[in-house]
């Protein structure tokens, strides 16, 4: 696959838009109003809001590197750690509510925007099971 049909891939389309939301997300409810230094971590709020941001970006990242590579094994550690990576968008929607985050909506909107992501991803992980099998 060529780096140019990476957008004809559902999947890669649903992880720049989970990338989006969450980056969306993550800056609205950083203490730190200036996303671009988010480096400087002063809260626990901050903290998991970089992360959030950082691991919707590295999902991004090895959806593309598993559709591009032709290493089953690149694949499969790539595959293994996107389910990871949602699982802790999953896991920091909890820290921010625990955090005292008011505006639940948006988390739910990330939740379900993990979960469609998800329902994909499996479609797409067995595809790779299939060609290698």
């Amino acid at each position: 696959m060529e780096r140019n049909s990476l957008n004809s891939l559902g999947i890669y389309r649903k992880s720049l838009a989970l990338r989006d939301l969450s980056e969306a997300i993550a800056s609205y409810f950083s203490y730190n109003r200036d996303k671009l230094h988010l480096r400087k971590i002063d809260s626990f709020r901050d903290d998991i809001t970089q992360s959030l941001m950082t691991d919707a970006v590295l999902i991004t990242k090895e959806v593309e590197q598993a559709a591009l590579s032709n290493s089953y094994s690149v694949q499969m550690k790539s595959l293994t750690f996107i389910n990871i990576m949602t699982r802790n968008i999953l896991a920091y929607c909890n820290g921010l509510e625990k955090d005292g985050v008011k505006e639940k909506e948006y988390l739910n909107l990330l939740r379900r925007e993990i979960k469609v992501f998800r329902v994909s991803f499996k479609k797409w992980r067995k595809s790779f099971q299939s060609r290698n099998d």
